[in-house]
Order: C-alpha cells, then sequence, then structure tokens
C-alpha cells in the first residue's frame, strides 16, 4: 500500500504514522479487468484510490452510445460524488480497465482524517477546491476546445495511459469519433514532423 501512504503523506500531509490510523477507514480491493464497482441505478458507497491498475467512470446515452467522464490511473481518487454524497442512484458506471488493487474509502474518510488530525482540514478543501477547477476545465473544454487541442489536453492529464487504453476510449472522453481521433492524431504527426 505505498500509494496510499505516499497519497498520505505527500497530498495530505499527515504525518509518516498516519497510515495505520487511516487504513481502518478504508477496505483493499483486487478488481478484474472489465469488473464493475459500480453499475448506473446503483447508490456509491464510497470514493475509490487507486493503488495499482486503472479505472474509468462513464455514462451511456439514451442511444446506447459510451461517454467517458473520468480515467482514474494509480494515485488517483474516482467516485460518483453526487450519488455518494446524495445517496441517490447513479447515472454512471465504474469499470477496471485492467486488474487493478483498489481502496474502498468509506463516504466518511475524508471527515475521519479531520478529527484526528485537524490541521489538515485546509489540504482536504484545496483538493476539493481543485476538482470543482478541473470538472470546469473539462465542461468548458468539451463546449469550447478544438478535437486537438482536447487531444493535447488528455496527454497532459493522463501522459501515462495512452498506451493502456484503447483509442475507442480515448475518443470517447474527448467527446469525438475515434475516425476523428485518428485524423487528429495524423495532423499532429504531420506537424511534429515538420517542425522536427
Amino acid at each position: 500500500m505505498e500509494n496510499i501512504k505516499a497519497y498520505l503523506s505527500d497530498v495530505l500531509q499527515l504525518p509518516g504514522d498516519a497510515g495505520n490510523l487511516c487504513s481502518s477507514f478504508y477496505v483493499p480491493m483486487t478488481v478484474s479487468k472489465n469488473e464493475f464497482l459500480l453499475r448506473a441505478g446503483e447508490v456509491c458507497k464510497g470514493t475509490y484510490f487507486v493503488e495499482k491498475g486503472l479505472l474509468r467512470m462513464y455514462s451511456i446515452d439514451r442511444n446506447g452510445k459510451e461517454h467517458i467522464i473520468q480515467f482514474a490511473p494509480e494515485k488517483w481518487l474516482i467516485s460518483d460524488r453526487s450519488s455518494l454524497h446524495f445517496n441517490e442512484k447513479s447515472d454512471y458506471y465504474i469499470e477496471a480497465v485492467e486488474e487493478s488493487q483498489v481502496l474502498l474509502l468509506d463516504a466518511d474518510f475524508f471527515t475521519n482524517i479531520n478529527l484526528h488530525f485537524p490541521n489538515t482540514s485546509e489540504n482536504n478543501d484545496l483538493l476539493l477546491q481543485k476538482h470543482i477547477r478541473n470538472l470546469q476545465n473539462r465542461v468548458n473544454s468539451l463546449l469550447s476546445d478544438t478535437a486537438e487541442e482536447r487531444y493535447l489536453d488528455f496527454i497532459r492529464m493522463y501522459p501515462d495511459i495512452l498506451q493502456r487504453v484503447p483509442q475507442w476510449m480515448v475518443a470517447s472522453y474527448l467527446g469525438i469519433t475515434p475516425e476523428s481521433l485518428s485524423r487528429v492524431r495524423k495532423e499532429l504527426a504531420k506537424k511534429n514532423f515538420q517542425t522536427s
């Protein structure tokens, strides 16, 4: 559980001995490739921290088309926050793209951390604000950026997973067809070739 220890220390700035206490607030799980942690219509029971592997969250529209909302590689958190915090049925699926080691953080994980380590509340607030900022940027990007700009943003956000996911998943995340993604990649390859 080295990644969760690093997350607690580096991101939340908890003391080194906090790991033992915090382990009582999560449950380790091994998830097979293509296994679901959440399905639409279920109520989300917690937040998943990816210790090893890769998850994705997506919705399916009324025409049966998938729309990937988020990928979660190592050291990332993923959850349907609306379902979790308001006890509502989820509109989303959370699925393992690879065999994964995940930690199911209970709904009160961050509240419990704040109770035991009050000086971390500012870090927790900052994490929440960054999450909101990222969601706003993603919505704005889908509404106003070109496919090329969205692809370049994807590479910056997820630099290590391009080789780990099929191209149709990348296209789904970008809100374009696989054919459009192929054109974008060819154009970028031409530009890079011409400038080198």
